[in-house]
């Protein structure tokens, strides 16, 4: 068995949003959805999402660093329990969290479980497209509407052998990836040699994403 993890070093983050981009390229995303976001932090050391490209403080002591975050998919997903139908699935191959789209029934009670807030969305009924033609993988999401989506780790790219969409434009190459039960991977590696952290620790889901400060 493999547990896939990411790790995100944040002194390379440098908020180009080239990830975002790629994520929502290579999944054909509707308009109105992202699985994965940048948001900006308001000091060293603060861990929440604020918004995009706004530094904090007061003028002249302001400061600006980002903070991309998606699904953390967690070892132990609050959205898997709240979920009544079975559609937000976890596999026990590679510990990622996904959801089947011909069992969601959107309710947003995954939403509402989840502790990471904007992580998923439910598609409007009629999804819209910012392009006229399909774009990404062959194998990209249906994307149908009334059903909630969320970041897969490109579960459709690792299979094959590929990293995830938002590794392959990141040009600060601050996203790593790997097997976390693998103490000789790249990145357990990373984590086992610098600072981290994870996003609310504290809700007790113990997230698969790695936060190198």
């Amino acid at each position: 068995m493999t547990h896939y993890g990411m790790a995100i070093d944040l002194t390379r983050c440098f908020g180009c949003h080239a990830c975002e981009v790629a994520c929502k390229v290579a999944n054909n995303n509707p308009a109105d959805v992202a699985y994965n976001k940048i948001y900006t932090v308001g000091a060293i050391g603060e861990t929440e999402p604020v918004a995009y490209d706004t530094a904090s403080g007061t003028y002249p002591n302001c400061s600006l660093s980002f903070l991309p975050v998606n699904c953390q998919h967690c070892e132990n997903p609050s959205c898997l329990e709240a979920c009544p139908t079975g559609a937000t699935m976890k596999d026990e191959e590679t510990g990622v969290v996904y959801v089947d789209d011909t069992l969601c029934i959107g309710c947003k009670a995954c939403i509402s479980a989840c502790p990471y807030e904007g992580v998923r969305t439910l598609v409007s009924d009629e999804p819209e497209w910012f392009q006229d033609v399909a774009v990404g993988e062959f194998d990209a999401p249906a994307h149908p509407g009334n059903t909630v989506e969320k970041c897969t780790f490109c579960r459709n790219l690792t299979s094959r052998g590929e990293v995830p969409a938002c590794m392959q434009l990141c040009p600060g190459r601050a996203r790593f990836w790997g097997d976390l039960d693998d103490p000789e991977s790249d990145v357990s590696k990373l984590i086992a040699s610098r600072d981290t952290m994870r996003l609310s620790e504290d809700a007790g889901t113990s997230p698969s994403v790695y936060y190198l400060v």
